[in-house]
């Protein structure tokens, strides 16, 4: 056993035990660090903005960046609540998948309820839909029905009265699940009134579905602010060095007797996690899975193979992936194309350069012949 960085007792507890440990760790790789500053900034000085987007893969990792913003938010003001214990630091919840065609409204505020710790939910009366009857006894009953808009008014008061610093919203595309465009412009109409309403920020989390709701309208566009959580690119070293890293720590937090070696077959792991950490970390949790559940000394390759998704589902995957990455891709024509709508010429003003030391004159090459370099595979992304 040589390398590792967990705990050598682990190596004597069970199983489970072991597989908890793994399954708990996260990793704090470059892209997660860029988007939790970001997010963390933009928190910190909304500037106006009612909106916070972040647009990744599924499986890049958003869950762990929310759990890593929550926690920062609660130790930021654990002064304040010392003096306030009625407030809540920040407010996390998953917006839940309808089971018919059209998200479900009531119960968002439901859930948004419990997330808040309101007590008597199910008692939030609108007294403008009772109904007055006698019982088989006699008894004069007085009949509440708990419906959205009572619900809404009283997220609105919790809010305000909890004062979360941000809401934040896991798997929001969800919200875009509606049966027209108009009904999709609504969606966000709702949500937008909302944060205006409590003065709450509100953080939507979720694959590039989400993109549905970049630019339903002006105001929502000037409203929000956009984050992007990409993927570790393969054709870009330094990156490519990153996912690298990322394997490596990995493997050094597997309780096993015998270090695996990912960094051998990175290109196959890369290749069946398209690059996104967290896709590779739920693999590489189940392939130890069964190593342990096998009593072997470490991950193989057999228990890659076995756990792997198939080349099918990774390009269905992929495709999905690729076609966001294309919506958030600014090229010079679009800058262009703004430009002339604005009378400013199609030309983009210069960038001003940094100021960098002399560089030693270049070698002259012959005319006609080729600077050596490697070609660029595939679509260039935007992945800041």
């Amino acid at each position: 056993m040589t390398d590792t960085a967990f705990p050598p007792s682990l190596l004597t507890s069970t199983a489970p035990e072991r597989l908890a440990y793994f399954e708990s760790f996260t990793v704090a790789h470059p892209h997660l660090k860029a988007v939790y500053e970001s997010l963390m900034r933009t928190i910190s000085e909304p500037a106006g903005a009612s909106f916070i987007f972040v647009y990744g893969p599924s499986g890049i990792g958003k869950t762990t960046l929310r759990k890593r913003v929550e926690q920062k938010l609660t130790e930021q003001i654990l002064s304040d609540l010392e003096r306030d214990r009625g407030r809540i630091p920040v407010i996390g919840m998953e917006a839940v998948a309808p089971e018919s065609k059209n998200f479900n409204w009531k119960d968002y505020y439901t859930r948004a309820l419990v997330a808040l710790e309101e007590p008597l939910i199910e008692y939030k009366v609108d007294y403008g839909t009772r109904g007055i009857y006698r019982d088989l006894f006699g008894n004069l009953v007085i009949e509440s029905k708990v419906v959205a808009p009572a619900l809404r008014r009283a997220l609105e008061n919790s809010l305000r009265y909890r004062r979360p610093q941000c809401f934040i919203l896991d798997e929001a595309q969800h919200l875009s699940k509606t049966s027209s465009g108009q009904k999709l412009q609504d969606q966000l109409d709702c949500l937008k009134s909302l944060a205006n309403m409590t003065g709450i920020l509100h953080c939507l989390l979720g694959t590039y579905e989400l993109l549905t709701f970049r630019n339903l309208s002006g105001q929502l566009s000037r409203r929000s602010v956009d984050i992007h959580f990409p993927r570790y690119q393969a054709e870009n070293a330094v990156e490519a060095q990153a996912f690298k890293s990322v394997l490596l720590t990995f493997q050094r937090q597997m309780p096993l007797r015998e270090t695996p070696d990912f960094l051998l077959i990175w290109e196959y792991v890369y290749e069946r996690s398209l690059g996104c950490v967290g896709m590779a970390k739920e693999w590489l949790t189940r392939a130890l899975k069964d190593a342990l559940d096998e009593g072997s000394n470490t991950v193989t390759l057999k228990h890659l193979e076995r756990r792997a998704w198939s080349v099918a589902q990774c390009q269905r995957m992929l495709q999905e992936i690729q076609e966001g990455e294309r919506q958030l891709m600014e090229t010079e024509a679009d800058v262009k194309n703004l430009r002339n709508a604005l009378g400013l010429g199609g030309e983009p003003v210069p960038q001003p350069q940094s100021v960098e030391a002399p560089q030693p004159p270049r070698r002259q090459r012959e005319v006609g012949k080729r600077k050596p370099k490697r070609d660029s595979i595939g679509m260039q992304h935007d992945v800041s």
